[in-house]
């Protein structure tokens, strides 16, 4: 005979809705590339209805409020990063979202040195 089985109560059960729940089965976004460094920002277009977005979109979006990379955006929220690469590349679609062009990211088109350098150094003490 058995015996009692283990039960998992709380943290210890792990996550209750797997990531591909979360993306509906699905590993890639539909035509928009992302990368771990694309910065995006809300675009303040309304939600509609149809668009069926999930709690964990919902959280993104707010999050996307002011620029934000697709990394730190992973991090906050605690998912795997397909599973935000899928979800974003769902709000990209829905116009919810945009990229913000490279040229707005470094207004000057110059990187500082200084910064630079003491992150050069920064790495090399690793």
């Amino acid at each position: 005979m058995d015996g009692p089985k283990e039960r998992w109560v709380g943290r210890d059960a792990g996550p209750l809705v797997r990531p591909y729940t979360i993306t509906r089965g699905r590993t890639r976004t539909s035509g928009i590339r992302l990368d771990l460094v694309t910065i995006l920002v809300a675009t303040w277009n309304p939600v509609r209805d149809h668009m069926r977005l999930t709690s964990e979109q919902h959280r993104l979006l707010a999050m996307c409020r002011k620029p934000i990379t697709i990394a730190d955006l992973a991090s906050e929220i605690d998912l795997p990063l397909k599973v935000v690469h899928v979800l974003l590349g769902d709000l990209c679609e829905h116009g919810l979202l945009q990229e913000v062009p490279q040229a707005q990211q470094t207004p000057t088109g110059r990187h500082d040195a200084r910064l630079l350098m003491r992150v050069l150094n920064g790495l090399r003490e690793l």
